[in-house]
């Protein structure tokens, strides 16, 4: 008998294995308990623009797990060794995150608790904020910001000038009469002995509140919430470089109020009221005139004799300043004559701590700022000239001394070859490089101007290595001609470099000197 060959029994089909998702995910048996929670949190994580990760059951206000680790980091510890130990060597894993893209680091967080964790430092470590009326304000962007402030390195606002930013004249409902609002900054909320706040008027009288709440917009009171500002920086305790950006400044009237001005008030209370200890550099890249007098520590709204202590912590200053208008109008000429006052009052109470600055004018070429006590316009008027009774009273601007100062950069300006020179003899103990790009000179010449390299350095060897920018035409032969002789033709190319060198000799730029 032939029996018939069995068949093996057909073994069940599996389906492809497919990848887990590179998210977190609750474990079986917390999730029911945790499903009102999360979606509670979900909720709420659209809500924040920071780019942070909510806190959730598994984690802490501090970033702790209170889960097991096998539960929260398992793809790290289901990995290979090799990964575990290139994930565990620091210097490995920093310079992986810090190579990896912006966009990438967000991704990279939601994998697990301890990718999130390593990746924060590297994704805040830089942050940009818009100014809106719920900047500071929001409950949601200030939990986020306690979790996130301990990483942020350097912060810019950003609130630019537009028709949004700016206010109308207050006006009485009742008289129709123009209302004047003297402007004085509440710190903090009152509190009477009992513990309970007071309802004091935000804005010095009832009257004066109620017209502001009805005719400002929700901008102007958000930029006057100077609590929310100091609650805000004071979560940034590791801030080491504030950007302020004011762009738009040209597009909008000159004489009309602001509320990027009452902005700027609050900022510089709350970075001189929040523990910002590695504070030291300042970026202000574009600023208006006038923003320099809400900045000033002691000339601005708020200021306290103290308020002066924060500022001295700046060693490294970047200004980008809108240039001033051409006075067309006695009024004008003695506010653009303000305005250099300010600036000339800003950069003395920062000249004994500065080692670094740059200064540019955004527009029309301005005067320099470094030597603002010799410019003709700021030069005070002959004593005959005076009434008597202000004889002796009227001084101009004292000279500037950066006693520490080792870097300079100025770009787009006018000014004399003297003005060059005694900047380079004054500071030429302390000063290592100097710039000045795009700089016209009004009387002298570049010669002049550098004349205390040769005296500084012994001799004129710096003068070898100096740089020349100029245009220098090419001529070319025409076809079918002999070739001339090179010795008189590159004569003649020297000639007319020359030429080119003397009619714009006052025009040379020396990009920098070591």
């Amino acid at each position: 008998m032939h029996s018939s060959p069995r068949r093996a029994p057909a073994l069940p089909l599996t389906p492809p294995r497919t990848p887990p998702p590179l998210k977190r995910s609750v474990s079986g048996e917390s999730q029911s308990s945790y499903a009102s929670i999360a979606t509670t949190v979900s909720r709420s994580s659209s809500r924040l623009l920071f780019g942070e990760i909510p806190l959730t059951p598994a984690t802490t206000v501090d970033g702790r797990s209170t889960r097991a680790n096998s539960s929260i980091c398992n793809l790290v510890l289901s990995t290979s060794s090799s990964f575990l130990r290139f994930w565990l060597n620091d210097a490995c894993r920093d310079n992986l995150l810090a190579h990896l893209e912006h966009e990438d680091l967000p991704n990279c967080r939601l994998v697990c608790h301890d990718f999130s964790n390593r990746a924060a430092p590297f994704l805040f470590e830089s942050l940009t904020v818009t100014f809106k009326p719920s900047t500071f304000s929001k409950p949601a962007r200030i939990e986020a910001l306690n979790r996130i402030g301990r990483h942020v390195k350097t912060f810019t606002f950003y609130m630019p000038h537009s028709q949004n930013t700016l206010l109308p004249p207050i006006i009485d409902p009742v008289t129709g009469e123009e209302k004047q609002f003297i402007y004085e900054p509440q710190l903090q909320t009152p509190q009477n002995s009992s513990g309970r706040i007071e309802k004091v008027p935000k804005y010095g009288t009832p009257e004066m509140t109620n017209l502001l709440i009805a005719q400002y917009p929700p901008l102007f009171h958000a930029a006057t919430n100077v609590p929310a500002f100091v609650s805000a920086f004071s979560e940034l305790i590791n801030l080491t470089h504030l950007k302020i950006s004011c762009p738009g400044y040209e597009n909008t009237p000159v004489h009309r109020r602001s509320v990027v001005d009452y902005a700027l008030i609050s900022l510089r209370i709350a970075v001189e009221r929040a523990p910002l200890y590695s504070l030291h550099s300042l970026s202000l890249h574009p600023i208006h005139p006038g923003g320099l007098l809400y900045l000033h520590p002691m000339h601005g709204f708020g200021s306290t004799p103290s308020s002066a202590k924060r500022w001295t912590q700046i060693r490294r200053l970047s200004i980008c300043m809108e240039s001033l208008t051409a006075p067309t109008t006695p009024r004008a000429r003695m506010q653009s004559l303000e305005h250099l006052r300010i600036l000339h009052a800003y950069l003395r109470t920062l000249s004994y701590s500065l080692t670094r600055l740059f200064f540019r004018w955004k527009g029309v070429r301005g005067p320099s700022p470094l030597s603002l006590d010799k410019e003709p316009c700021m030069l005070p008027i002959e004593e005959s000239s005076m009434h008597p009774s202000m004889r002796g009273t009227i001084r101009g601007p004292r000279p500037l001394r950066f006693t520490r100062l080792r870097h300079m950069e100025l770009e787009n300006a006018i000014m004399d070859s003297t003005q060059i020179a005694d900047f380079i003899h004054k500071h030429r103990r302390t000063l290592l490089e100097f710039g000045f790009e795009d700089v016209k000179l009004r009387h002298g010449n570049w010669d002049e101007a550098l004349e205390p390299l040769t005296a500084i350095a012994g001799s004129d060897r710096w003068r070898r290595t100096q740089e020349e920018v100029m245009d220098v035409p090419i001529v070319l032969s025409p076809v079918g001609v002999e070739p001339r002789i090179m010795g008189p033709l590159l004569e003649e190319v020297d000639l007319a470099i020359e030429d080119v060198a003397r009619v714009e000799k006052g025009f040379l730029r020396f990009t920098s000197w070591k």
